[in-house]
């Protein structure tokens, strides 16, 4: 391990604008930062003590990056002084700042896998350039944040592993509103309620590049978001969040109710995982027009009826489950249904068909849905894209594929990708 206890007072008196100390073995307390800092990064090292107040008089400072050191203690009240703040992975305690986004500067907040505690603050709704907001793993007790759909640019909000709590939809309200939302994870929290039928009405088809903390120092250092998710079955880190696709996870939560046909409105989405709930009722039959989905999972539900037969011939569809729910039939035969375990398909007494060893020949098993039914509910969901134009501009579509990668990288994936960047304590 390396001090820079002893290089303190040098660096403070120096004219360094850009600062990288990333990777490295340093300890001990974090330097204080010369006046004209503008970009200060030292992930993943062994910092540990307090967040030193003298960073809130680093005026020109707009890019901080502390994640993955030993840091504790309160996170100081100038937060939203910088545009891009990276505090993950710490030891950090008490409650996000109440007093955010004085001059809507900040874009980037990224406080996960803390012991922060209280509520999200609703000074929140002033980050009107806000885009990425991570609190995931902590200790915060709040209801659902409705209020966060006021924030114009918001594309990712992951809520994952915390305290929350209540409904997330309101009464007679229709889409849940936010009109950018492209990855949405609130799993395992306790969320309870059902979805109406218009959840998620009103897709947004707009192409969003790569999302960049932004270039500093010249252009000769990048930055890229990173969000963790579950993703075909696994728990994954990701080092570049693709915009362009919608994620959704709602798993392990307390959410009952038939899973709104309007889901299959969702183009972009390519990761679904409603598992750990009590839903109930069938599979959606609108699940099909989801021509880019590649992990489904709908595990340890209420649901019942046969599994739509389209599903079968989505061909990005790499991970399936629908294991411990009520479902019957023969389970349709395809080449993405074809090379899933039989764990996927497990805890339904009614299914049959490969790869379940019991066959459908010769049983009195219901046989899968017609094509007729099908048919019938693609017109129902066309219905649904006439209703999509009344509501304008205004839907969650984000995510929740959830930590990814850090067993597992698909050879596709690996090359958006690239290397991995977090070590997760």
């Amino acid at each position: 391990m390396v001090s820079l206890s002893g290089s303190a007072e040098v660096l403070v008196n120096s004219y360094v604008q850009t600062l990288i100390l990333d990777g490295n073995s340093f300890e001990g307390l974090l330097p204080d930062l010369p006046l004209s800092i503008t970009v200060f990064s030292a992930e993943v090292n062994s910092f540990e003590g307090e967040i030193p107040l003298s960073i809130c008089n680093r005026s020109s400072l707009a890019f901080l990056d502390l994640s993955d050191n030993k840091l504790s203690g309160p996170i100081p009240q100038c937060l939203s002084n910088f545009e891009l703040v990276y505090l993950q992975n710490n030891n950090l305690e008490g409650s996000i700042p109440g007093a955010l986004c004085a001059d809507a500067s900040l874009r980037t907040l990224d406080v996960s896998y803390n012991q922060l505690t209280g509520k999200l603050p609703r000074s929140l709704v002033n980050c009107s350039s806000l885009k990425f907001l991570n609190v995931r793993n902590n200790r915060i007790e709040d209801t659902f944040p409705f209020w966060l759909k006021a924030l114009p640019n918001l594309q990712v909000l992951s809520l994952r592993s915390n305290k929350f709590y209540g409904p997330i939809s309101r009464p007679h309200q229709g889409p849940l509103g936010f009109p950018d939302l492209r990855i949405f994870e609130i799993a395992d929290n306790r969320f309870t309620g059902s979805l109406p039928q218009s959840y998620f009405v009103n897709e947004y088809e707009g192409l969003y590049l790569i999302y960049q903390k932004d270039l500093y120092g010249g252009g000769t250092y990048g930055f890229m978001d990173l969000i963790d998710l579950q993703y075909k079955g696994l728990s994954m880190e990701r080092s570049r969040v693709l915009t362009s696709y919608v994620v959704i996870d709602f798993s392990g939560n307390k959410l009952e109710g038939q899973i709104p046909e309007t889901i299959g409105l969702l183009k972009a989405l390519i990761a679904l995982n409603l598992s750990n709930n009590a839903f109930t009722g069938h599979i959606p039959l609108s699940l099909v027009n989801l021509k880019e989905l590649e992990s489904l999972d709908m595990s340890r539900n209420q649901l019942s009826g046969t599994i739509p037969n389209g599903l079968g011939s989505l061909s990005f569809l790499e991970y399936i489950n629908v294991s411990h729910n009520q479902l019957t039939g023969e389970i349709p035969q395809g080449p993405q249904i074809m090379g899933q375990p039989e764990s996927s398909f497990e805890g339904n007494a009614g299914l049959c068909g490969f790869p379940l060893e019991e066959t459908c020949f010769g049983s009195n098993t219901p046989p899968t849905q017609q094509p007729k039914e099908e048919n019938e509910e693609e017109e129902q969901v066309l219905s649904w894209k006439a209703v999509a134009i009344g509501y304008g501009p205004g839907v969650l579509v984000g995510l929740a594929i959830a930590q990814l990668i850090s067993l597992y990288k698909p050879e596709w994936l690996a090359k958006i990708i690239g290397p991995k960047k977090r070590i997760n304590r």
